[in-house]
């Protein structure tokens, strides 16, 4: 997904802390712990976490009024939550993209960061870098480091490091994704088709740029393996590396079916998935979903190549169409419908054909393989945030709906933690956690942590989720 459609959308749309993170990341790779320093979990975008989730016992343990939709929260080594927010209304005005602590038990808010406003996805995909800083794009089009100072007893947050994009970024245009690579540069893309790099260089990084095809977006974020970057458009699917000087360079490029229109329960006209790198190796081949009319197809590409693995059609009873990522383990692929999801209006962009759908949801697993793809299950669950896979206890978690009721929007019911068995499809965990609208999960995204922990915010509260 675009991740979690930024808080921006959605509502217009330590030091002190017991240390949490087993993991230890990536070494080498200015990222930090797996699992709870991305958007999508890993740099490959497999959206899962080494960890076991909260489990069948699952429990609401705390749960604050943060004071704003957080679209994304990580974990750092001090185990202390820091999320992604946009504060409905703050000192620097209505819906401002902002940075904010979490105490770990009681998940009260312990400090706030407004940062610059500007692009629609600026405040979602960030990262946590090795020194347990989010690193993210504000509106001012640069890159800052903001960090948490302080332990749980006089926290605060600075910003620690910033550097600007000025001359790469053209007028008007805003930096949508943000991800760190395995030679120590920063790769970022902008909604207007730009992608860069940024090298550590001393006092003054070097930045460099290229600008795609002209008429191709980025809404989604990016995707890393260790010899490239996958970036996808609006129109196509890139597999990218960067030249000695950090320049980004096409290796392939692969066009895909867009349709005649945006799909009702997707943002833009397009694809709505990151690419998920997966498979032998971790990263043999990369999948989307594209946004053919009547039914959109599963693709998966030999990353090194881009030649096809297969193609099949992405759903066979579940809603045909989505706007999140595909979460993955080894060679199977798991794919949540967002067919007729309801955004805020002001978060759409262009026209939906039909203009609008029931959300009827639905998950279903694909197994792949190098003579191709099987479907091995479908399951109803109308999950409602990105879904995090816990590689730990095989359980695909997400906040999502009851069953279709006529007459009755998604916005006013029963909102439920749900976890359905990765390899069956079968639901095992149902943990009524609140109410829509107050709750209205609106595709945010959460992150589970090392206890087993899962921290997930509703438009109105972030919640502690934690074993029984």
């Amino acid at each position: 997904m675009r991740a979690a459609a930024s808080a921006l959308a959605v509502v217009l749309t330590v030091l002190g802390a017991a240390p949490a993170a087993a993991d230890p990341g990536l070494p080498g790779v200015d990222v930090g712990p797996a699992g709870t320093s991305l958007v999508h979990g890993d740099l490959a975008s497999t959206d899962s976490t080494p960890f076991r989730g909260p489990g069948r016992r699952a429990r609401l343990a705390a749960s604050s009024i943060p004071g704003g939709a957080c679209a994304a929260t990580f974990l750092g080594r001090d185990g202390i939550p820091v999320a992604l927010c946009t504060q409905f209304l703050g000192a620097g005005g209505f819906a401002v993209p902002t940075v904010t602590l979490f105490h770990p038990r009681t998940a009260a808010v312990l400090a706030r960061l407004p940062l610059t406003k500007g692009g629609l996805l600026g405040g979602v995909y960030g990262f946590l870098d090795a020194q347990d800083r989010v690193v993210v794009a504000d509106g001012s089009g640069a890159i800052v480091r903001v960090a948490h100072r302080g332990g749980l007893r006089s926290p605060r947050l600075v910003v620690d490091e910033r550097v600007s994009l000025a001359g790469h970024l053209p007028r008007a245009d805003a930096v949508t994704g943000l991800a760190p690579d395995y030679q120590g540069r920063v790769w970022f893309v902008t909604t207007g088709g730009v992608v860069g790099t940024v090298t550590p260089a001393g006092r003054k990084p070097r930045i460099r740029s290229v600008r795609l095809r002209r008429g191709e977006q980025m809404g989604n974020g990016l995707s890393v393996r260790p010899s490239g970057v996958s970036v996808i458009t609006t129109h196509a699917l890139y597999e990218m590396r960067a030249g000695a000087d950090g320049t980004p360079r096409t290796r392939w490029r692969r066009s895909y079916d867009r349709g005649s229109a945006r799909k009702p329960g997707q943002l833009t006209w397009g694809s709505g998935t990151t690419p998920t790198y997966f498979g032998p190796g971790g990263d043999r081949w990369v999948a989307i979903v594209d946004n053919a009319d009547r039914a959109p197809n599963l693709i998966v590409y030999r990353s090194d190549d881009g030649s096809v693995v297969c193609r099949m059609k992405a759903f066979r009873r579940s809603g045909q169409g989505t706007e999140n990522s595909i979460p993955a383990m080894g060679n199977t692929l798991v794919i949540p419908s967002t067919y007729g999801y309801q955004y805020p209006p002001m978060a759409e962009s262009g026209r939906a054909n039909p203009p609008a759908a029931v959300f009827t949801g639905g998950s279903t697993r694909v197994d792949v393989a190098e003579t191709g793809c099987r479907r091995v299950w479908e399951n109803d669950d109308r999950i409602a945030t990105l879904p995090r896979l816990a590689r730990g206890d095989g359980l695909v978690y997400a906040l999502g709906y009851g069953p279709v009721v006529p007459g009755v929007p998604q916005q006013f019911g029963p909102v439920s933690l749900i976890g359905s068995d990765f390899w069956t499809g079968r639901r095992v965990v149902t943990l009524p956690i609140g109410q829509a609208p107050v709750d209205e999960p609106m595709e945010l995204t959460g992150t589970i942590g090392p206890d087993g922990t899962l921290w997930q915010a509703t438009v109105g509260r972030m919640l502690r989720i934690s074993r029984g």
